[in-house]
């Protein structure tokens, strides 16, 4: 009986990667002969079943970028940037993307350590950066322990110098493996949908409205009240907005 079930859910998942990658090449078709939102319901159906992948969502945003809907369009680039981080085309079209939006941001000026803290730790995920410590604690150890027993000066030193480096490396890699976690428990980046967005002082209509917001740009989701989010803009500068607004990543 348990054979027939793990054959039948064999055979489910056969047939659902089959009928996937059928749905993605129609799409791919459909997006050359430009029929953008044929080729973008044929991909949303790939993303309905539970499967996704940085092809996928950098397909789906150039389509989107094809209708000139903005918003979408940085929206899935960014979700594939997500599984594919160092990505050339990805990042090229989502900076033409970001170039077509409104609002103007300047980003609150960083120090040279900020920024190479920024351009290390966004080398690997905190799952990287564990499996990189993991190895070098091992490598360090074998190393450590071949110095120990070694007779030659000569490869002692070698030996030396390189459990130095591995440890260099393993403090490192423990180091942004836990920078990376905490940032990403507190990354909570959204991207405005709405075409327009009041953002409010408080999380109620008849508020004040600090400033305003438009298709595209990307905020952090800083709280939640309800109907209402705290959001906060690369400038520094915050204020409440409806969900409705936005969609997060």
């Amino acid at each position: 009986m348990k054979k027939a079930i793990y054959i039948l859910i064999l055979l489910v998942s056969v047939l659902g990667t089959a009928q996937n990658e059928a749905l993605f090449e129609q799409g791919k078709q459909q997006y050359k002969a430009e029929k953008y939102q044929e080729a973008i319901t044929n991909w949303n159906k790939i993303l309905q079943s539970g499967e996704h992948s940085a092809a996928l969502y950098y397909n789906i945003g150039n389509a989107h970028y094809r209708l000139n809907e903005i918003g979408p369009s940085i929206y899935y680039y960014e979700k594939a940037l997500q599984l594919s981080p160092n990505d050339k085309e990805i990042l090229n079209n989502l900076a033409y993307a970001q170039n077509a939006t409104v609002d103007a941001i300047e980003p609150l000026p960083q120090t040279v350590f900020a920024k190479w803290d920024k351009s290390v730790s966004s080398l690997l995920t905190f799952e990287g950066w564990a499996w990189v410590s993991v190895i070098c604690a091992l490598l360090f150890a074998l190393l450590f322990i071949t110095y120990y027993f070694s007779m030659y000066s000569r490869q002692k030193r070698v030996l030396f110098v390189g459990a130095l480096l591995t440890l260099f490396v393993l403090i490192t890699g423990v180091s942004m493996s836990f920078r990376n976690f905490g940032k990403q428990l507190k990354d909570k980046p959204a991207i405005i949908f709405a075409e327009s967005t009041e953002v409010k002082s408080d999380p109620k209509m008849n508020s004040e409205t600090s400033f305003l917001l438009h298709e595209g740009t990307k905020v952090q989701i800083l709280a939640e009240d309800g109907d209402w989010s705290r959001i906060q803009i690369a400038d520094g500068k915050d204020g409440w907005v409806l969900n409705s607004d936005f969609k997060t990543l």
